[in-house]
């Protein structure tokens, strides 16, 4: 196999890498620190899109890391991008929380319930039936189904919550129509993200603690692939897969002399 290039920019999950439950992971600091020392170009990413990017960051100072706003990309960013280039200025339909809402805007999107040329669906803890109905008639109508992420349970500290994979599974039944999912594992997000950071996939890195999306991700977009595991995947459940990371680390620690 040929030898990688040198890695010359990063991306890494947030929640189950650099975070867990709202406490950093140790090394997280020292990582960050390490890559805005470099000038590497970096990207923090998330499937949630629940937060703005700038909500994001507020977060992550509170814990100790310091991570300039435009080194955060999330799914409701990724999915922004990709409405964007599909159907500059149209109309959606969302559900969603004001990451996802924001992003939309931000592109010069009309949110209207009124014919939209899309429903769109994002993260929220307030699902309700209405907008479910609103949703499963609009499409039955016409609109295009779009879904931030494919992730069908978020975490808490009570447990698993429904989340958005869940919620697009019960729209898919009540009108036969799959949604796309723009955020991990399709490569479209590490994509726009190395894109927003003028980075290329070949000389890139993806760090992350799940197989079946940030792995997976990487590695359909080009990347060396590191696998931590301090999040969801422990060192048994490789196997499950029929495809690896290129490297398995205990956790972001074992990472930061490789900036």
């Amino acid at each position: 196999m040929a030898e990688r290039k040198p890695i010359e920019s990063w991306l890494t999950d947030m929640d189950g890498v650099l975070i867990h439950e709202g406490v950093p992971i140790p090394g997280a600091d020292s990582f960050i620190k390490k890559l805005r020392e470099s000038g590497k170009p970096f990207l923090v990413l998330t499937n949630n899109s629940i937060y703005t990017a700038r909500d994001l960051q507020a977060r992550l100072t509170r814990m100790g890391l310091e991570v300039p706003v435009e080194n955060i990309w999330t799914s409701a960013l990724a999915t922004a991008k990709f409405l964007d280039d599909q159907r500059p200025g149209g109309t959606a339909y969302v559900i969603g929380e004001a990451g996802l809402t924001t992003a939309l805007h931000d592109i010069g999107y009309v949110l209207t319930d009124h014919d939209p040329d899309y429903v769109v669906l994002g993260e929220t803890r307030t699902y309700s039936f209405e907008a479910m109905t609103k949703a499963v008639r609009l499409i039955n109508d016409g609109a295009r189904f779009i879904c931030t992420n494919p992730d069908e349970t978020g975490p808490s500290t009570e447990g698993p919550l429904p989340a958005t994979g869940a919620v697009a599974a019960l729209i898919t039944k009540a009108t036969g129509k799959k949604p796309y999912f723009a955020g991990k594992p399709n490569p479209l997000m590490m994509r726009t993200g190395l894109n927003a950071i003028g980075a290329h996939s070949e000389t890139s890195a993806m760090i992350g603690d799940r197989m079946d999306t940030d792995v997976l991700a990487g590695l359909e977009a080009g990347m060396e692939t590191f696998l931590v595991l301090t999040g969801l995947t422990s060192r048994a459940d490789i196997d499950q897969y029929p495809f690896r990371p290129s490297t398995v680390a205990d956790s972001i620690a074992d990472l930061v002399d490789r900036v």
